[in-house]
């Protein structure tokens, strides 16, 4: 499994996708990054 890079930081608890996939089905959006997918800092 390769790691990507990317220019931007990505939000470390969403891995950057802005949302998270939940066990039942459906996603959420992350409250980190409030689906950004980057990281504030």
């Amino acid at each position: 499994m390769k790691m990507q890079t990317h220019d931007s930081k990505e939000c470390p608890y969403c891995s950057g996708k802005g949302y998270f996939q939940l066990l039942l089905g459906g996603s959420e959006t992350c409250t980190c990054c409030s689906g950004s997918g980057e990281s504030k800092k």
